[in-house]
């Protein structure tokens, strides 16, 4: 038995492979030429050298492969062209799931996220039936994960695509090695960059929980179903305090109201326009941080078996390990 996996070498694809190869799969992983391999050295398994936005190395890919683990996709809230994310994000998912399909791969465990679900205004945690429509996503990011998975979803109904969908929320711990934007608060926050906060919320979870999420849903997930792998929702502040008390830190006190930071993204943005450099805060992150993101993971709790470690835990071993690799 064979498991094909896109992104091996991200930070939740990563967490995947190595319990594929911990519970003795043959897994091989799809990766793009040149691209960082730190997260899968050492580590026995078979590379080919691939695309998202090239069909032909996809049917490649999945080539002899019993299963299918497509998590990679282009993650970042500001980039110069988005035309590129929709290329990879939705046209590049579309192709590797009718090759995958066509090659008879036996299911197929795609990582969406909880982007494209519905957020509920009174601050309430959002289940997988939440309403929402593209219109309520917030810049090119969540629109091309939207996208995707409603092309997913025209698969598993049009070529009975053995598909389901895993829908991770904000996943926080070791080998974030861009990192994340998660990641980055967290970074910044034990790097003393975080003088002042927004009000906001997210749902946080150990990625190694997320990870053990994707391997439930291969065994027990439902074909069109998709599935909430999340942890424990917290305030920014709520984060800030956990991160700080495990550095010794005094927290930032400082609460910025939204339309004060606004300016200060839109800045950013036009000084990354010309730099090419993604800047640190943008307007699309500042919309979203309006919202209090918070998320149930219950359907897959009883569904799957899901379980996740308390949220606080995924902060500690990521502030560990950026500690460990000296990043700053």
């Amino acid at each position: 038995m064979k498991t094909l996996i896109t992104g091996a070498n991200g930070f939740v694809g990563s967490a995947v492979l190595r319990l594929l190869i911990n519970d003795g799969q043959q897994v091989r992983a799809l990766v793009r030429p040149g691209s960082d391999r730190r997260n899968f050295e050492g580590i026995d398994l078979e590379v080919v050298e691939g695309d998202l936005k090239d069909a032909d190395s996809l049917e490649r890919a999945v080539a002899g492969c019993n299963t299918l683990f497509h998590i990679a996709a282009d993650y970042r809230l500001w980039l110069p062209d988005p035309d590129t994310m929709y290329k990879t994000n939705v046209d590049g998912t579309r192709n590797l799931i009718i090759a995958a399909t066509r090659a008879n791969v036996e299911k197929i465990i795609y990582t969406s996220s909880v982007a494209t679900l519905g957020i509920n205004k009174d601050g309430t945690p959002s289940d997988e039936t939440t309403p929402v429509t593209l219109e309520d996503m917030i810049g090119h990011y969540k629109r091309s994960k939207y996208l995707a998975e409603q092309e997913v979803h025209k698969l598993v109904k049009g070529m009975s695509s053995p598909v389901v969908i895993v829908n991770p929320s904000t996943p926080v711990g070791p080998r974030d090695i861009k990192p994340t934007p998660t990641g980055r608060i967290v970074l910044d926050t034990i790097r003393h960059r975080m003088p002042a906060y927004v009000d906001t919320g997210l749902n946080i979870v150990h990625v190694d929980d997320v990870a053990k999420g994707h391997l439930l849903a291969l065994e027990k997930g439902i074909i069109g179903e998709r599935y909430i792998l999340g942890g424990d929702n917290m305030s920014l502040a709520k984060i800030l305090e956990c991160i700080c008390l495990d550095q010794g830190m005094k927290p930032p006190t400082i609460r910025l109201p939204h339309n004060v930071v606004m300016p200060i993204a839109w800045i950013m943005e036009r000084i990354a326009s010309v730099t090419h450099k993604e800047p640190r805060a943008t307007v699309e992150s500042v919309r979203m941080s309006k919202k209090m993101m918070f998320f149930t993971s219950d359907k897959a709790k009883y569904k799957l078996g899901y379980e996740a470690r308390p949220g606080v835990e995924g902060l500690e071993d990521a502030i560990a390990w950026f500690n460990a690799e000296n990043y700053n």
